[in-house]
């Protein structure tokens, strides 16, 4: 009898430390901050979510630890027990059922909250505009609508603000994951289908756009960037797009108001967005590092302009010894322009004669 009373005395203080804990770690939670900027309507949703699951699993998590500590220091084995064996106990049958059941309420409650948030960020508007994503190893290719003409190929996204957006989401050969961090949602590329969903950007700027689903040796340099412009900025890229199409180019598409100064072949091969040859491979002379692909400094000596242009364009025809087939994009004929790609040809031309 003095044993349960003294359990009962401590049940006072443990709540008491469980609701100063609860709201420390309820306060520590939502004042983190976990994502990288929220720039789509979407993520405002998604993030609440996120808030509402910090705010029930904080006292949940706190509830459990308080009893797991509290059991393991007020039970604990006491000098000259050590071949005692527990008191023979019954299960408390009220207590099984309401430490069933509250879980399960919360668990219904927590699932049909966000069953509400998915169905509500999928609402299509009916001016919505499409954009196509294509995943391949290991680079994306978007392709715009152009009416009454072929698609327009951009290795860059280019969205205007404010306009809701549908992504079809496709994948040329493995396994990909399209994802914009700041625009909350993913979605898997697979080989074979067709995948979507739809984001509003609320945010001007330039966000990455990653590969979330191992894919193979380059899958840490699938990386490009999603550029959120105005609308009269995106009506002005996507012109200058078409133009670029219509001239007989590859279809690359390039910002707006980029001039006619000739390509620099140096600043493609280190440019961080599409082809970023120096995030694979290593070129002293443009202080590039990379190991995914070979050393350009020894496997370049010696070769010409045909070599090195086929490389680029068809990278599988010859591979160097030691790496497989595979791991370099081979759009580039698609995504950059003819001049573009003899920039950087001429470049590693003269990189390769040093």
């Amino acid at each position: 009898m003095g044993e349960e009373k003294s359990g009962r005395s401590h049940v006072l203080p443990l709540l008491v430390i469980g609701l100063i804990t609860s709201a420390c770690g309820i306060a520590l939670g939502l004042s983190i901050h976990w994502f990288p900027t929220q720039a789509s309507e979407e993520g405002k949703d998604i993030d609440t979510l996120w808030d509402v699951l910090v705010i029930v699993s904080v006292p949940i998590f706190v509830l459990v630890e308080t009893v797991v500590l509290y059991s393991v220091w007020r039970f604990r084995m006491r000098p000259g027990e050590e071949l005692k064996d527990g008191p023979p106990i019954h299960g408390n049958t009220r207590l099984e059922v309401i430490w069933t059941a509250i879980p399960a309420i919360i668990l219904v409650a927590l699932c049909s909250y966000a069953y509400v948030v998915l169905h509500d960020i999928e609402k299509a508007e009916a001016s919505e505009m499409r954009v196509r994503v294509v995943g391949e190893q290991f680079t994306w290719t978007f392709y715009y609508p152009n009416p009454g003409g072929k698609e327009i190929a951009s290795p860059q996204l280019y969205l205007p603000k404010g306009k809701q957006v549908k992504f079809l989401v496709q994948s040329k050969d493995v396994l990909h994951d399209f994802w914009v961090p700041a625009f909350r949602q993913k979605i898997d590329a697979v080989p074979g289908l067709t995948t979507s969903y739809r984001v509003k950007p609320t945010k001007t700027g330039t966000f990455p756009v990653v590969c979330a689903e191992l894919c193979g040796l380059g899958h840490s340099v699938m990386r490009q960037s999603a550029h959120v412009v105005t609308p009269d900025a995106y009506d002005k890229w996507f012109a200058a797009a078409k133009a670029k199409a219509a001239g007989g180019g590859g279809g690359g598409a390039q910002p707006a108001g980029g001039g006619g100064a000739a390509p620099d072949g140096k600043a493609i091969f280190t440019s961080t967005a599409n082809p970023a040859c120096g995030s694979c491979h290593t070129l002293s002379d443009a202080g590039a590092t990379g190991t995914v692909g070979p050393d350009l400094d020894k496997v370049l000596k010696g070769k010409d302009a045909a070599f090195i242009q086929q490389s680029i364009e068809q990278p599988g025809a010859e591979v160097a010894k030691g790496y497989q087939d595979g791991i370099m994009p081979t759009n580039y004929k698609d995504t950059l322009q003819p001049e573009e790609i003899k920039a950087l040809t001429d470049y590693l031309v003269k990189v390769a004669s040093k």
